[in-house]
């Protein structure tokens, strides 16, 4: 069995500021998916983020759009291999101009923050004991 992919597709007011945001942290964008409407940003082999400008996002759905800042529309979580790993992504996001919607989590054996994005995506990154993963 091929290995299912996820797109996440999310509606951006500013695309610019998107790219620039995640770009301070790391990431790069896929230029062969990415246009003036669109910026595709894989995460991992099988998870790709698609940042969709407003009007863009519109073509697919006839739904209103969610504020994310005001509604929640989901929950994105990423695992990170360490507490320091959770810590250094949060912490950069903040410092490109993300907020942090709630205290860290600690639970001995797991560890997560979270961070609204400059559209108000909230994600959440967490650390788990591989010990817990193994059983």
């Amino acid at each position: 069995m091929s290995s299912t992919m996820i797109f996440v597709n999310l509606p951006v007011s500013d695309l610019e500021a998107t790219k620039a945001f995640w770009g301070k942290l790391g990431y790069s964008f896929n230029a062969q998916f990415t246009d003036e409407n669109c910026a595709s940003m894989p995460i991992s082999d099988s998870i790709v983020a698609m940042f969709l400008t407003e009007a863009r996002y519109k073509d697919f759905t006839h739904k209103a759009i969610a504020d994310a800042r005001t509604t929640s529309e989901v929950l994105l979580c990423l695992s990170a291999e360490s507490r320091a790993a959770v810590d250094e992504l949060v912490d950069g996001a903040l410092a490109a101009g993300a907020t942090e919607p709630r205290p860290a989590q600690d639970h001995g054996v797991m560890y997560g923050r979270a961070f609204d994005d400059l559209d108000g995506h909230t994600w959440e990154i967490m650390w788990m004991d591989p010990a817990m993963v193994q059983g």
